[in-house]
């Protein structure tokens, strides 16, 4: 498989790549700062481009089989109104129909869209003050997601940690199951590489914790 994943310099999108490669893919890593990934394989494209710019987005979907949307904000952006993660997903969407590309993989979190309901009472109001404008930001990534008509899944990991792979974690796929929790990153990019090829969780979001 040739895989895009975007926003793939650092974090989830950066730990995605490693183990997409050594899972014997292609990936084309679409980042701002792509020319800093510092590793190193045959089989990895680092291209520099922005996930808000259609005609950077046209160009790194050529050939590409399955797209991972890994966008993520500074803890500064929080402060301000968020909308990256929606407007991301209206240039990829509409890009992604017209190169025929058809498997979307795309982060969120625990507290996106119906999940937010979930949240415990005590929870909900430091949710709010910290997170609540990405999360609202989120939320409408994931409808438009949802109202795509692609073959998508959306992954909703708790609180994410730089713990190690463990690959032993919970996938919470059922509404009446989802909770907060934590997960490292590596864990999340164990099941996001998983899910190029699987197609267990299509058109669903399962919130992912240990």
């Amino acid at each position: 498989m040739l895989v895009l994943i975007i926003g793939a310099s650092k974090g989830i999108g950066l730990e995605t790549t490693r183990q997409a490669l050594e899972a014997g893919h292609r990936v084309r890593a679409l980042a701002r700062s792509a020319t800093g990934i510092t590793l190193s394989d045959p089989k990895l494209e680092k291209f520099r481009g922005d996930a808000l710019q259609t005609r950077d987005v046209d160009s790194a979907l050529i050939g590409v089989d399955v797209v991972i949307q890994t966008l993520g904000v500074g803890l500064g952006d929080l402060l301000r109104p968020v909308s990256l993660f929606s407007d991301a997903t209206r240039v990829l969407v509409p890009a992604m129909k017209a190169k025929g590309v058809r498997r979307l993989i795309c982060v969120t979190g625990f507290g996106a869209g119906d999940s937010r309901a979930s949240i415990t009472f005590l929870q909900r109001v430091p949710f709010q003050v910290v997170f609540g404008r990405a999360y609202e930001d989120k939320s409408r990534q994931e409808c438009l997601i949802k109202e795509s008509g692609l073959d998508w899944t959306i992954v909703r990991p708790g609180v994410l940690t730089g713990g190690r792979r463990t690959g032993s974690y919970k996938i919470l796929a059922n509404s009446s199951q989802w909770r907060n929790g934590i997960i490292s990153r590596s864990d999340v990019a164990e099941f996001i590489v998983r899910q190029i090829e699987d197609r267990t969780y299509l058109h669903e979001a399962p919130v992912l914790v240990n």
